[in-house]
């Protein structure tokens, strides 16, 4: 269990730094999901993690105001890598002090999550060099089909709020409303990916014609 966690916080620690490769996203995030954590550890009164959880938030939001598109400046490796550390840190020591489950901040942070992890799954399938660098996300193609970052980071944006809301409504239920969101946010997620996919293929036929 301990290699497990490990793995998990260097895996969030490395997906937030892929993701963070569209102007606002990765610093959106950041405010939602830290946010999240701080709302869920401040009803459990732990209020020295609410207020580092805040801390962070209002950070990353400060920072946004520069960020979004169009931006001008931007996160890179010294901050996206320390914030994916610290969500995997705090998940995991909000998971010890009985704050959440371990499924509620990986549904909090699940769209950098599902992502990264799919992307990576089926870069692996098609047996491409995983250690290259690519274009192959899913928030990369949506911009890339026309989205642009303003529209692919508030989409982004709208998809981590509803999350961390029903992560959030769903923390103290009962197991079987517990799996029943994470199960909703799983079908929205195949939904959006199927749908993503089917447009990418037409748009590099046209593209190629």
């Amino acid at each position: 269990m301990f290699l497990l966690l490990v793995l998990s916080i260097a895996w969030l620690t490395n997906l937030f730094n892929f993701m963070d490769g569209s102007d606002g996203l990765a610093g959106g995030m950041a405010v939602v999901g830290f946010a999240a954590f701080a709302i869920a550890a401040q009803s459990e009164g732990m209020a020295t993690l609410a207020t580092q959880c805040i801390a962070i938030a209002s950070a990353a939001l400060a920072f946004l105001l520069f960020n979004f598109a169009p931006a001008k400046v931007f996160m890179g490796d010294a901050g996206s890598i320390p914030l994916g550390f610290l969500a995997g840190a705090i998940g995991v020591s909000g998971w010890q002090a009985g704050i959440w489950e371990l499924w509620f901040p990986v549904l909090v942070f699940s769209p950098f999550v599902v992502d990264a992890t799919l992307t990576l799954v089926k870069r692996v399938w098609r047996r491409d060099r995983v250690w290259q660098a690519h274009r192959d996300h899913y928030y990369q193609r949506l911009v890339r089909m026309g989205w642009g970052h303003r529209n692919t980071a508030l989409l982004e944006y709208l998809l981590m709020t509803v999350c961390a809301g029903l992560a959030l409504a769903a923390r103290k239920a009962t197991p079987e409303i517990q799996m029943a969101a994470v199960g909703f946010c799983a079908a929205v997620y195949l939904a959006l990916a199927l749908w993503i996919d089917a447009r990418w293929v037409r748009h590099t036929e046209e593209t190629a014609a």
